[in-house]
């Protein structure tokens, strides 16, 4: 029961000895522990100062990150609107290019086609001319076997023909 009920002298002596350490405590050790504190806390509030730096800076780097996201977007629009432009270019050029080779083609067998027909058409009349010579010349051979005859053949031509 001595253990739950403390006596007088006890209490007297835990009190001498707790004010002896509290002493001791706060003449050497207060000081260490409250600058350590004082330390702590001024080292969480740099840190936390550090932090809304940081934390500062971060915004300014997004910031600067979607200003740079946007311009390479416009500059992106940009590029694709010139390269779109360029080969719309391109594409005109190339159809009126190939339009006027087209247009050349067709120049060129429209006068291969009038040339083998004009070819043809000569053709023709050399060989009608020729027909008509070779029976000419048979109608002649038979007509002109009489010397009388070849006369007013040739009276008759010179007739006919009017020289100026």
């Amino acid at each position: 029961m001595e253990l739950i009920k403390p006596s007088f002298g006890l209490i007297f002596w835990m009190l001498i000895g707790f004010g002896i350490l509290f002493f001791i405590l706060a003449k050497f050790a207060w000081p260490f522990i409250t600058k350590g504190i004082a330390s702590r806390n001024q080292k969480i509030a740099d840190q936390l100062e550090e932090a809304a730096k940081i934390h500062e800076e971060m915004q300014s780097l997004n910031k600067k990150h979607e200003e740079m996201l946007a311009q390479a977007k416009a500059e992106r629009d940009s590029i694709l609107a010139e390269a779109r432009k360029v080969s719309e270019e391109l594409y005109e050029k190339t159809k009126q290019k190939a339009a006027a080779e087209s247009q050349a083609i067709i120049e060129d067998a429209k006068k291969t086609i009038y040339y083998e027909k004009m070819k043809a058409i000569t053709d023709a009349k050399n060989d009608i001319a020729k027909f008509s010579i070779d029976i000419a010349q048979k109608i002649m051979n038979e007509e002109l076997t009489d010397h009388s005859k070849q006369e007013k053949i040739i009276e008759k031509w010179f007739e006919e023909c009017h020289f100026n």
